[in-house]
């Protein structure tokens, strides 16, 4: 029978320091194995949540177009359908003068008489508030707060009036102040909606054919020099 000897039993419950080295490595590099996996798991979850969050808040602060961007938008869309021409003072006069068009001017009573191109005529697309009921009156009040004291509304008898004048063939050129566009822009991709642009829509759904915009409005008119007139 083989001796026990006092170092074998030292060997056989104490594991060499080399042995016990490397089980105390292994174990703490597994350890930090998974601790960086569990950290980069983390932190991946982490910038999820944040993209997530970012692309929620993106979503809930993005502005939503108001009812009346909306309703431009589909103005706009019939406006080109419809092959509605814009064209600039200058050409306005040359098509009134010799094309026999007639500029149609859709501002308030008051301003038309302020200055108006020569031959226009004035239908406005806007009226101010006649009535006295309660509402109309709680209108005014409104108005007056954000001092505005010639409230207006729509003019129900814009094509009625219109008609009077003018026969469905008629070619016009509807014209306001400011004249607005339906070019698109960097600022405004659905171009700017104005008095003289809603009133062609007005005109091309109610059978009107030959219905053209002015460009830049009355303003440009009168910047250019054009021939105008007043009733004051």
């Amino acid at each position: 029978m083989a001796a026990v000897t006092s170092s074998s039993l030292y060997h056989k419950f104490h594991p060499s320091p080399l042995a016990y080295s490397y089980s105390s490595n292994s174990s703490i590099e597994s350890s930090s194995f998974f601790a960086t996996k569990s950290i980069k798991l983390s932190k991946t979850r982490r910038s999820s949540s944040i993209y997530r969050a970012i692309k929620t808040q993106n979503a809930a602060t993005k502005q939503a177009k108001t009812p009346a961007e909306e309703d431009w938008k589909i103005k706009r869309q019939v406006l080109l359908e419809k092959r509605v021409r814009s064209v600039e003072a200058k050409e306005a006069l040359r098509l009134q003068k010799e094309n026999n068009f007639v500029i149609l001017d859709v501002r308030p009573e008051a301003e038309f008489k302020e200055a108006h191109p020569e031959g226009a005529i004035n239908v406005q697309i806007y009226r101010l508030i006649k009535e006295w009921t309660a509402w109309d009156i709680a209108r005014r009040a409104a108005f007056a707060f954000f001092g505005i004291f010639s409230g207006t509304e729509e003019n129900p008898e814009f094509i009625q009036s219109v008609e009077a004048k003018l026969a469905k063939d008629a070619k016009i050129i509807v014209a306001c102040s400011a004249g607005g566009t339906t070019k698109p822009s960097q600022n405004l991709p659905e171009g700017q909606q104005s008095r003289s642009l809603i009133a062609a829509y007005l005109l091309v759904l109610n059978g009107y054919t030959n219905v053209y915009h002015l460009e830049g409005g009355i303003y440009n008119w009168l910047k250019e020099g054009l021939p105008s007139v007043s009733e004051e």
